[in-house]
């Protein structure tokens, strides 16, 4: 896939244009390498990238087509990518839905998240089609551009991680929400219960990030104090399940379709 042409329909929304910038950022792309649509043809992009109007002639113009679009707008594209790759970014969407509306010869579906904007995301893939290993490494080092990717061995792995990873910020701004409002109704003031809680979420995820989850929780019950009382808590009313049942019902929206 080296040297091909890439289209973005949607590439001017928040999580297309996010990708695209990364890709131009970082020279994975040269600017003429790059294609993007939507419904206006205006957009910001710097000189050299093709602005189109027209999803079909972005399809015809590009050797890989990025599907950057709510799946509820996917019915609305009518497009023919017959002799293309085509790259999805949808949730809930099968593989099998959009090559058979597409003519894609082949379809691989990735989840990337919010924190695409800070180069953060998680992005998981799935390839309906064998990939060479030359063509499996483009797409791991496209998805690389916007944080860290791994390749999945089957497609119901990306509707389950639609549901996980795909949630970006959603479950840590919740978990601070919660932590907000439970300060508040005991009494402390709501700047400071929202920094504290900021901190928690913000600051120890930072700290996650070069530790392993379980060691530090095991060495924080060793103590035997506050934090160990308020884990043990949380273990008790099974905090695993909450959380495990949370994803599942994504998930099956996702297996359904949307």
């Amino acid at each position: 896939m080296e040297n091909k042409t890439l289209g973005i329909i949607g590439g001017t929304g928040w999580l297309g244009r996010a990708i695209a910038e990364a890709l131009l950022d970082r020279g994975f792309l040269r600017p003429e390498q790059l294609l993007i649509s939507n419904r206006s043809g205006v957009s910001t992009f710097g000189a050299g990238v093709r602005l189109l109007a027209d999803n079909q002639q972005l399809v015809d113009l590009s050797d890989i087509v990025v599907l950057s679009v709510r799946p509820e707008q996917f019915r609305e594209l009518r497009i023919n990518a017959r002799g293309k790759r085509v790259i999805s970014l949808m949730a809930g969407i099968p593989a099998a839905a959009i090559s058979a509306a597409t003519g894609a010869d082949g379809v691989v579906r990735a989840m990337p998240n919010a924190a695409v904007e800070i180069g953060q995301s998680f992005t998981p893939w799935y390839s309906a089609v064998n990939l060479d290993e030359r063509d499996r490494d483009w797409v791991q080092r496209l998805f690389e551009c916007v944080g860290a990717s791994d390749e999945l061995p089957d497609e119901d792995g990306i509707d389950y991680l639609s549901a996980l990873s795909g949630t970006g910020p959603a479950f840590p701004a919740m978990l601070q929400m919660a932590l907000t409002n439970q300060a508040v109704a005991a009494g402390i003031p709501l700047a400071i219960a929202q920094r504290a809680a900021q901190g928690v979420v913000v600051g120890g995820g930072q700290m996650l990030a070069n530790r392993d989850p379980r060691q530090m929780i095991e060495s924080l019950m060793a103590y035997r104090g506050v934090t160990a009382a308020a884990l043990q808590s949380m273990a008790d009313q099974d905090i695993e399940s909450i959380v495990g049942r949370a994803i599942q019902a994504g998930a099956e929206v996702a297996r359904r379709g949307l």
